[in-house]
């Protein structure tokens, strides 16, 4: 997302070439169906279609929040392996609190599995800390530490710990992911979690924002910790952009993956022999290393969705903390003369990823651009006749009001846009006063792969039907069917082998005054 908004930036900038038991003597009920498989423990790997045959639980949401901090929590590690344990560190106004885990998925229709409960446990309020440092980092690393996790049993996939007060019934939820150890064979759904921080304000402060609110860009924080819990009900990019895909990823029965941004930043192996990759409804910070993993994927012959827009947008280090590993977020942004490395490492500055000191626009990966946010407009089909859109009854007529938004990415031709390239929406808009286009994208590469974005952050969001942003129960049978159409074919290999795309660039002209068009030659 751009900050403060300035026209000049924005002309410039899009085409400037996202159980078994408590510790501690506590005790614990088992999973409330049995005792899970130890799926993924023994190298076998989800079972998709076997777990979500099991008993879901649909109370898995939230009664009631509370006051700002009544309970709140965190989770020592963003990820583990099945069986491995991680930390809660709670802070809640009340007597007592528990924890529940639930493993989330499609289960019929609950979307959810309560996999572990603790025991009533004491809880204690917290200090709330200060920023930190020249970056302004909100830390609470120096939370006492409260209930050990045990996930043996657990399977691998994205979970939601619900903690809840004993007296007020406060809740919030602690994401954590049980990652897989390897890939090979299976679609691999990324949480991002490196977004999920950017974005948090717990603590007063963000990579957008200070005390001070939006306003308070001055006052943001430069860099973001994951040791502190993320704000309003715990999990909120998790929720809107993320939930509903993986819901609808696991009612197919595919073979998947999970993993973090993290995890890929961490481990050289992991993508090796996945048959896709997919980036989720906002995936916008990325390390080089990350960038770099999942490009030689895609060149290995790894397909790779992008599920919303902005992707890729913003490069960041990942620095340990206090309680470990990659758990620091570090983005100057427009103040990268100011980050360490300027003058010493310029690849690795933390900026955007097209802006200087060492320029490499995301479209190489993406296929597309990303213009900017603000917006509210109409999905236009423009290729009816496409194998994603098999099923959906769309013709050149089609328009699904208020599925493009908040945020949109555009093709722009303009280097290194990948070729050949097919546009399969054109959706005309205006975003802060700027006539422009979002456009959804499909391109293939020499080795085979296939590389889908749909170039709007709404995306993922439309796929639960629930008329958020107006958007009619149409446009959710809509990228439903999409969705399935290019995950079926993505997790049955190189898709480009089978579907190659047919480059029509050159039916999307820029329309007469257009601000890209008018500015450099893309065309």
């Amino acid at each position: 997302m751009i900050a403060p908004w300035d026209r000049r930036r924005f002309l410039e900038g899009v085409s400037a070439v996202a159980a078994a038991a408590v510790t501690g003597g506590c005790s614990a009920a088992g999973p409330p169906h049995g005792r899970a498989t130890d799926h993924g423990g023994t190298g076998t790997g989800l079972d998709v279609r076997a777990e979500n045959a099991r008993a879901g639980d649909r109370d898995w949401g939230l009664r009631s929040r509370g006051g700002d901090r009544a309970i709140e929590g965190f989770a020592d590690r963003v990820s583990v392996l099945p069986g491995e344990e991680f930390r809660l560190l709670v802070s809640t106004t009340d007597r007592t609190y528990r924890a529940e885990a639930f493993r989330m998925g499609w289960y019929a229709g609950a979307r959810a599995r309560r996999v572990w409960w603790s025991p009533e446990l004491p809880g204690r309020e917290q200090p709330a800390p200060g920023p930190q440092g020249a970056t302004r980092t909100v830390s609470a690393a120096r939370w006492r530490p409260g209930v050990r996790v045990p996930t043996r049993g657990w399977p691998e996939g994205a979970y939601l710990v619900r903690l809840t007060a004993g007296d007020s019934g406060a809740q919030r939820y602690v994401p954590v992911t049980v990652r897989s150890r390897a890939t090979a064979g299976r679609v691999v759904l990324v949480n991002a979690v490196a977004t999920w921080q950017a974005y948090n304000t717990w603590g007063g402060r963000s990579l957008y924002q200070g005390p001070g609110g939006k306003a308070d860009y001055a006052g943001r924080s430069l860099a973001v910790s994951c040791d502190r819990p993320y704000d309003r009900d715990g999990a909120p990019l998790f929720l809107t952009y993320e939930q509903p895909a993986i819901a609808l990823a696991e009612s197919l029965g595919l073979p998947l993956a999970y993993a973090t941004s993290m995890d890929v930043d961490h481990d050289p192996d992991l993508l090796a022999g996945a048959r896709a990759v997919v980036s989720l409804g906002h995936d916008e910070y990325w390390t080089p290393v990350m960038r770099g993993r999942v490009t030689e994927a895609r060149d290995s012959g790894t397909n790779v969705a992008f599920l919303g827009a902005n992707a890729c947008f913003r490069r960041i280090r990942l620095e340990p903390t206090a309680l470990g590993d990659r758990r620091l977020v570090v983005c100057y942004k427009s103040d990268w003369p100011h980050d360490p490395l300027n003058g010493k490492d310029d690849a690795a500055v933390t900026t955007d990823w097209r802006g200087p000191p060492h320029p490499r626009p995301e479209n190489s990966l993406t296929g597309t651009l990303y213009e900017s946010n603000g917006t509210s407009a109409a999905y236009a089909v423009a290729e009816p006749g496409h194998w994603l859109l098999e099923g959906t009854g769309a013709t050149s007529a089609t328009r699904f009001p208020n599925l493009v938004g908040t945020e949109y990415d555009r093709v722009t031709g303009a280097p290194p846009t990948p070729r050949p390239i097919e546009i399969i929406a054109h959706s005309p808009l205006v975003c802060r006063g700027v006539r422009s286009f979002q456009d959804s994208a499909y391109y293939t590469t020499a080795g085979g792969a296939g590389v889908f974005n749909t170039g709007t952050m709404r995306w993922v969001g439309s796929l639960k039907g629930d008329g958020g942003h107006g958007m009619p129960p149409a446009a959710a049978r809509f990228t439903r069917r999409v969705t399935a159409n290019l995950l079926h074919a993505f997790a049955e290999g190189p898709a480009g082998r089978r579907h190659p795309a047919r480059d029509n660039l050159d039916r999307f002209r820029p329309y007469p005054g257009d601000a890209v068009a008018e500015r450099h030659d893309l065309w």
